[in-house]
C-alpha cells in the first residue's frame, strides 16, 4: 500500500479529509486515512508546514478563543512543529487503538501525550488600563506549541471521560479512522464506509446464492 500526499484539483490535503466534526484529538489522528478502500493508498494530510498551518486554521473554532486569535497572527509553521504534531498524532493513534481494544496503553505513548498537555498551561492576568479585563497568559510562548498542548489536553479529557465509552475505530475494511459514536445507529465513520460495507455484504450474498 503506497503513501500519497498529492493535492487534487488545487485543493490541499486538509481540504480533502473524509471525516470532520470529531473531537480535536481525533481530528489530528484522522489526518492519515486510506483513500479508495481496501485497495486504496495511504494519505497523509500533514506532509509539511503549509499543511499544518491549513489544519490549524481549519480547526480554529475547536481551540480556546484566545489561542485561536493568537494563531491567526502567529508565524508560519516550521518543520520542527510538524515533527511534534506527527509525534503526538502517532501517540494518539496508539492510545485510541488501546482504548477501543481494551488494551493497556504503552507508557511511551502516554508520556508523549502527557508532556504535550503541559504546553497548554495558562493563567489569567489583569490587563493594563481601566477595564480590569482578565487576559490569558501561557507558560509556552509559541502559539503553535500551545495548540499542540490543547490537542493533548483534549485527548486526556476524551480518553478519561464519559465520551471514551463511545469512541470507535471504524470497522469498515480498509478504513483507519476513529470517531465518537454520535447516535445509537451510527456504525461507521462516514456514510461512504457504510455504503462500501453494504455493497460488499450484498456481493457476498449474491455469490452465495
Amino acid at each position: 500500500m503506497g503513501e500519497s500526499t498529492n493535492q487534487e484539483h488545487g485543493r490541499s490535503a486538509v481540504d480533502q479529509l473524509p471525516l470532520s466534526g470529531e473531537p480535536l484529538p481525533l481530528e489530528l489522528v484522522n489526518t492519515t486515512y486510506i483513500k479508495g478502500g481496501v485497495r486504496g493508498h495511504l494519505v497523509d494530510a500533514l506532509a509539511g508546514p503549509a499543511d499544518l498551518d491549513a489544519w490549524l486554521g481549519a480547526h480554529g473554532a475547536q481551540f480556546s478563543p484566545a489561542l485561536a486569535e493568537a494563531l491567526e497572527s502567529a508565524a508560519a509553521a516550521r518543520p520542527e512543529h510538524v515533527e511534534a504534531y506527527l509525534e503526538l498524532r502517532g501517540a494518539l493513534r496508539h492510545l485510541a487503538a488501546a482504548r477501543t481494544g481494551g488494551r493497556v496503553p504503552e507508557p511511551a505513548h502516554l508520556a508523549v501525550v502527557n508532556a504535550a498537555a503541559g504546553l497548554a498551561a495558562q493563567w489569567q492576568e489583569l490587563a493594563p488600563g481601566t477595564s480590569f479585563a482578565a487576559v490569558p497568559r501561557w507558560l509556552e510562548a509559541d502559539p503553535l506549541r500551545v495548540a499542540l498542548g490543547e490537542v493533548a489536553a483534549a485527548a486526556v479529557a476524551l480518553f478519561s471521560g464519559a465520551r471514551a465509552e463511545r469512541l470507535r475505530a471504524c470497522a469498515a475494511p480498509g478504513c483507519i479512522l476513529y470517531f465518537v459514536k454520535s447516535h445509537a445507529r451510527r456504525e461507521w465513520c462516514t456514510a461512504g464506509c457504510g455504503n462500501r460495507v453494504r455493497v460488499a455484504r450484498h456481493s457476498r450474498r449474491a455469490r452465495g446464492d
